[in-house]
């Protein structure tokens, strides 16, 4: 019997025809206007010499306080195949005037070959969860042509070199855009170029440098100014600042989607139910049709969330039920709500919440409220200093006593001097305990709290929650009690 020849055809992709090699030397020359010594391809593209693999193209970058150039050495000895320099040297090279400007004009050039759509992601809190779900769902749909920012590459350095790791066969491109000053997220938005930009929340990180969160609101809108014409702008129905960040979607000519528990909202949630998991399960409307699915992340943040996952994939033209999937399957990243099982002195086993990466009062908020709904016999709570709070600090941190108070926790330490108004307010209880029994200790570092948690002993049945700003330290903490995690 003979097979129809269209059983033997291939579907035919125009990407099929891009080269299977990150870069190669002329076109890094022709992208930096640079003058490559020898012909090379590269597989990746790094900054940091410790971080480099085999067959990476290393960017020796002058910083403040050292010069890239000075660990080529290491850059080569970890198998970069060349580097960028502004001055020759005797291994494969490509030389240029400046290794900054160069990482820019590679990032540009990767942007403009890539046939990808394209998602910028910002926002007070939120922004890498929610970057790292997209890439989760669209990576899942478009099978493998996903590529998005690492860590929290979001600045001035990371943008671009996010951009210049991004493959030409590229179908989505998720980047993460963070600020701590106004224009910043303009001069990154014109970088990304983004079809869909999302602004997760608004809230006052940051809030010393640019003093309200009017400002903040403005500076994070920044991000439209970049949207790519036919634009589509997520943002959050429930913020009070919804029609300042609606109104400035709307002046760059974005399609505007919003997203939350609002009446008005366009991906608006009708229904949440916790999980037995820890999770949440969600239904969703989207205004022509209604989802459910599950979401592993605890927490009631995750579950709005989800919802800005679901409009920026929807946006995106990605697939709605592999977002359901990536949601469902998508675990705490470390440092942003990861959980570990961790064994306790008496032979037990206690839950370690690990937020040891960053801190603001909305998101303090939000993860003690998820403590206060997680079951343990004893919830602690191992809370670090909130930084970049400038004169608003002591009001903000003494108004994390209600929803403590409200998450009825067994122990806390505070960690840092900015702490001694929350320990003001703990301590007005006679004799250091509230109502509900609380006791808690005030440290004066990441050392200290150590000490004063293994004073207070874990059970079994403990549930620890760690959070801080990173500047803090408290990373070490979980780190020392994650080493002997069963």
């Amino acid at each position: 019997m003979n097979a129809h020849p269209a059983m033997f055809e291939w579907p035919a992709d125009a990407r099929d025809l891009l080269p299977l090699a990150l870069w190669d030397a002329a076109g890094v020359a022709a992208a930096t206007g640079g003058v490559a010594s020898c012909d090379f391809e590269c597989s990746g593209v790094e900054i940091d010499s410790r971080d480099v693999r085999e067959g990476d193209l290393f960017f020796a970058l002058k910083g403040e306080s050292t010069d890239g150039h000075r660990f080529l050495d290491a850059a080569f000895a970890n198998g970069a195949v060349a580097a960028v320099v502004d001055r020759p040297i005797d291994r494969p090279h490509v030389l240029v005037e400046d290794t900054m400007q160069a990482l820019e004009a590679l990032g540009a050039a990767a942007r403009n070959r890539a046939d990808a759509v394209v998602i910028g992601v910002t926002g007070s809190v939120g922004k890498t969860g929610v970057k790292e779900a997209l890439f989760a769902a669209l990576d899942r749909s478009s099978r493998g042509y996903a590529h998005r920012s690492v860590k929290s590459y979001n600045n001035h350095v990371g943008v671009p070199l996010s951009l210049a790791r991004m493959p030409a066969r590229t179908i989505y491109g998720i980047f993460e855009m963070g600020m701590n000053h106004a224009g910043e997220i303009a001069a990154l938005t014109r970088q990304v170029r983004p079809n869909v930009a999302v602004i997760t929340t608004i809230a006052p990180a940051h809030i010393e440098m640019l003093g309200s969160e009017e400002a903040i609101a403005d500076a994070k809108a920044e991000i439209f100014e970049g949207l790519e014409a036919g634009g589509t702008a997520i943002i959050p129905a429930d913020s009070p600042h919804f029609g300042r960040l609606r109104d400035a979607a709307l002046k760059s000519g974005a399609k505007v989607i919003s997203f939350g528990r609002a009446a008005n909202a366009d991906v608006r949630l009708l229904d949440m139910v916790v999980a037995s998991s820890g999770g949440s399960l969600v239904t969703a409307d989207l205004g022509d049709r209604r989802v459910c699915y599950t979401v592993s992340a605890a927490g009631d943040h995750w579950v709005l969330n989800s919802l800005a996952v679901m409009a920026a994939v929807r946006a995106a033209g990605g697939d709605l039920g592999a977002a359901g999937l990536a949601l469902a399957e998508m675990g705490g990243l470390a440092g942003r709500g990861e959980r570990l099982d961790i064994p306790t002195p008496d032979g037990g086993h206690a839950l370690l919440i690990d937020e040891s990466y960053n801190a603001n009062p909305a998101s303090m908020r939000a993860t003690l409220a998820q403590l206060g709904q997680t079951p343990a016999k004893r919830r602690i709570a191992v809370l670090g200093a909130m930084k970049e709070l400038g004169d608003f600090s002591p009001a903000f941190h003494a108004a994390l006593a209600e929803p403590i108070a409200a998450a009825e926790l067994d122990h806390m330490i505070l960690v840092g001097d900015e702490m001694e108004a929350l320990a003001g307010e703990l301590g007005k209880a006679e004799g250091g305990t509230l109502g509900n029994g609380l006791t808690f200790a005030h440290c004066g570092n990441c050392d200290e709290a150590i000490a004063a948690l293994s004073a207070y002993g874990l059970k079994d049945g403990d549930a620890v929650l760690v959070k801080g700003s990173n500047s803090v330290g408290l990373a070490r903490l979980v780190a020392r009690l994650s080493a002997e995690e069963s």
